[in-house]
C-alpha cells in the first residue's frame, strides 16, 4: 500500500490510551482555551486590525473580522470532531493519517512545519522589534548590531545585507518594521542617521532559548506561564476596548463601507469589494488555534476538553477582534491606521488615553511571546508522532524521563527556530506560513466529510453539524484564501513540496511502522 496506507481509528485510539513511554496528562479545558487565546491574540490584534481598515475595508474591516470568524468556526468545528475521536499529539497529520493515507499525512504534517517552526520565529522577530521599542521608552537602548539579523528581505524578494539606522545616541531612527525602506544607505544617511549592519537578532534568540527550556521543564509548567501572559494582554486589550468605546467619535465610522477607490495600478480598495478582500488578510490572525489539538495526549479528558478548547477560543477571540476594530476606526480616521503600531495611533489621537500606550507596548510582548510559545509547543508534538509511526527517526519521539516531555524534539525545534530569528530574513516566510496552514485547515474539513461517509458507525463524542455543509463551507473558505496567495508564494510551496516529499520516498516510506506492518502480512 505505501503511500496509500492509512492508520485504523481503533490503533489511534488505542495509542492516545497507552501510558507506555507518553506524555504526562495534566491539562483541562480552561487550559486549553488559554493555549487556543495565547496562539490567536497576538500580532494580528495589534497590527493586522489597523492595516487591514486602512489598506481595504476602512470601518467595515469588522465585517472582515466576521466572515474570517467563520470561515475559522467551520475549520474548528471540523478539527473538534477529529480531536475527540482521535485524541493524538499529530493534529492534522494524525488525522490525514486516518482518512487520506500516509502520503497525505506526511504532506501535511511538512505543511505543519511552516504553521509553526517558522511562524514561531517569525513572531519571535516582531516581539523583538516590540520588547526593543519598549525598552527604548524606559532609556534602555540594545546596541542595533544585536537588535537584526544579518540578512533582510527588500521588496518582497531581494535579500540584503541588514542594517539599522540609529542617531548619535544609538537610537533607532525608525522602527524596526520600516527599517527596509533604508537599504539604500544613503537614504539613512539623509534621514540624520548611521547604518549599523546586523550581527544578530539577540533578544528573538533569548525568548526562544527562554520557551524552550520551560517547554522541557515540563507541559503544566509552560501552561501556567501561558496562562498568566495570556491574562495579561487581555486584560490589556479589554482596558483599550471599555476605555477606547468612552471616547468614540462615530464620524470616523461614516461611511461605515466607504466608496470604491481605484488604485494607480488598476487594483482596487474600499466597497464591498474590499471587506472581502480584507477577510484571507485577517483570517492569518487566526493562525495557531489547531495547536490546541496537538496537546490531545496530554489533556486530562481529551474527548470533551478540546473541542471545548478549540471553539471556545476562536469565539472569543472573534468577539475581541471585532470589538478592537470598532474601537479603533471609531477612535481615529480609518486612514491614519496602516502604521506598524496602528493601536497606539488610535490612542494618539485621543490625548485622555494617552496613558494605555505603554500598556499596549506590555501587551503586545505579553501577546506575542505567548504565540512563539504555543507554537514551540505544537511543532516537537508533531514530529513526536511522526516519529512512533517511523517517518522521522526515533529521536523525535524520546520523552523526558523526570519531565514526561518530549525533550529532544523540543530541543531541536527550538535550536531550528533559534537560528531562523537570529539569523536569517523571514519576508519571504510569511505567506508560506499561511499557505501551509490554509492546506492543513482544508485536508482536515475534506477528512471529516471522507470518513463519515466511509465509516459511519464510529463513535464520534463531539459531531460537526449539518455535514457535508459545514466541511465544504471550510473547505471551499480555506481554498479561496489560499488562492489568493502571490505566484512567489506559490513557487515556494512548490519546492518547499518537493523537498519534504524527497524526504518521504527516501527516508519515510521505508521506515514506515505501517509500511513494515503489511509488508510482513504481505
Amino acid at each position: 500500500m505505501g503511500i496509500w496506507s492509512k492508520k485504523s481509528i481503533t490503533a489511534l485510539r488505542a495509542e492516545a490510551d497507552s501510558s507506555e513511554g507518553g506524555l504526562k496528562r495534566t491539562l483541562g479545558a480552561l487550559n486549553l482555551t488559554m493555549l487556543g487565546i495565547g496562539a490567536i491574540i497576538g500580532a494580528g490584534i495589534f497590527v493586522l486590525t489597523g492595516t487591514a481598515a486602512a489598506n481595504f475595508a476602512g470601518p467595515g474591516v469588522s465585517l472582515s473580522f466576521v466572515l474570517a470568524g467563520l470561515a475559522c468556526l467551520f475549520a474548528g468545528l471540523c478539527y473538534a470532531e477529529f480531536a475527540s475521536m482521535i485524541p493524538i499529539a499529530g493534529s492534522a497529520y494524525t488525522y490525514s493519517y486516518a482518512t487520506m493515507g500516509e502520503g497525505v499525512a506526511w504532506f501535511i504534517g511538512w505543511n505543519l512545519v511552516l504553521e509553526y517552526l517558522f511562524a514561531a520565529s517569525t513572531v519571535a522577530v516582531g516581539w523583538s522589534g516590540y520588547f526593543s521599542a519598549m525598552l527604548n521608552e524606559a532609556g534602555v537602548h540594545i546596541p542595533a548590531a544585536f537588535a537584526s539579523a544579518p540578512l533582510t528581505v527588500v521588496n518582497g524578494h531581494e535579500v540584503v545585507r541588514a542594517f539599522t539606522c540609529v542617531d548619535a545616541t544609538g537610537t533607532t531612527v525608525i522602527d524596526q518594521v520600516t527599517k527596509a525602506a533604508f537599504a539604500v544607505r544613503e537614504a539613512c544617511t539623509a534621514a540624520g542617521g548611521t547604518p549599523v549592519e546586523g550581527l544578530i537578532n539577540l533578544p528573538a534568540v533569548l525568548l526562544i532559548l527562554a520557551l524552550t527550556f520551560l517547554l522541557v521543564r515540563g507541559v503544566q509548567e509552560s501552561a501556567t506561564f501561558n496562562n498568566i501572559v495570556v491574562a495579561i494582554k487581555m486584560v490589556i486589550v479589554l482596558l483599550v476596548i471599555g476605555f477606547g468605546f468612552m471616547y468614540v467619535n462615530t464620524d470616523n465610522w461614516s461611511p461605515f463601507i466607504p466608496e470604491m477607490v481605484t488604485n494607480p495600478d488598476g487594483s482596487t480598495k474600499y466597497g464591498m469589494a474590499g471587506v472581502l478582500r480584507a477577510a484571507p488578510v485577517v483570517f492569518f490572525s487566526y493562525i495557531g488555534f489547531d495547536a490546541v489539538s496537538t496537546a490531545a495526549q496530554e489533556a486530562k479528558n481529551p474527548q470533551r476538553d478540546l473541542p471545548i478548547g478549540m471553539i471556545a477560543s476562536l469565539l472569543i477571540c472573534t468577539v475581541l477582534y471585532i470589538l478592537m476594530s470598532l474601537v479603533m476606526t471609531g477612535l481615529a480616521p480609518y486612514t491614519a491606521l496602516g502604521v506598524p503600531h496602528p493601536v497606539s495611533a488610535a490612542l494618539e489621537a485621543v490625548p485622555q488615553l494617552k496613558w494605555l500606550e505603554y500598556l499596549v507596548n506590555i501587551g503586545a510582548v505579553a501577546g506575542l511571546s505567548s504565540v512563539v510559545l504555543v507554537m514551540l509547543m505544537g511543532q516537537p508534538r508533531i514530529f513526536y508522532t511522526m516519529s512512533r509511526d517511523g517517518l522521522l527517526p526515533r529521536i523525535f519521539a524520546k520523552v523526558h524521563p523526570v519531565y514526561q516531555t518530549p525533550a529532544a524534539s523540543t530541543w531541536i525545534v527550538g535550536i531550528i527556530a533559534i537560528i531562523i530569528a537570529g539569523f536569517f530574513p523571514l519576508g519571504l516566510l510569511g505567506e508560506l506560513v499561511s499557505g501551509g496552514t490554509l492546506a492543513a485547515f482544508a485536508t482536515v474539513c475534506i477528512g471529516v466529510w471522507v470518513l463519515r461517509v466511509r465509516s459511519p458507525e464510529l463513535e464520534r463524542p463531539f459531531r460537526t453539524p449539518l455535514v457535508p455543509l459545514v466541511p465544504l463551507l471550510g473547505a471551499g473558505a480555506t481554498l479561496y484564501m489560499m488562492y489568493q496567495l502571490p505566484k512567489l508564494t506559490w513557487q515556494l510551496l512548490g519546492v518547499w513540496t518537493a523537498i519534504g516529499m524527497t524526504t518521504y520516498f527516501v527516508y519515510g516510506m521505508r521506515n514506515s511502522t505501517i509500511g513494515k506492518q503489511e509488508a510482513g502480512k504481505r
